[in-house]
């Protein structure tokens, strides 16, 4: 976890649902404004998950490949909770 991140959350390991179920999970004991860093991984998760936390009306700060190549590998996404 980097030290600009409230929070961080791994989820390579997962697959979709669970991939968004667990990003939804944290996002709801964040509270408004705090940040989190979500790594993940694969074609689904990579469409899924950012477009929910924008659907749920969240901010997605950046989302970027971890090693600077597009594909399906390992990706950072930073978001903030937005009061609602």
């Amino acid at each position: 976890m980097t030290k600009d991140a409230d929070y961080y959350l791994d989820i390579t390991g997962e697959v979709c649902p669970l991939t968004f179920v667990k990003t939804k999970l944290l996002i709801e004991k964040m509270c408004a404004g705090e940040v989190a860093e979500i790594r993940l991984k694969g074609a689904e998760p990579l469409a899924n998950v950012p477009r929910s936390v924008r659907e749920l009306g969240h901010e997605i700060i950046t989302f970027a490949p971890e090693n600077g190549e597009a594909g399906t590998g390992a990706h950072r996404l930073w978001i903030r909770k937005v009061s609602r």
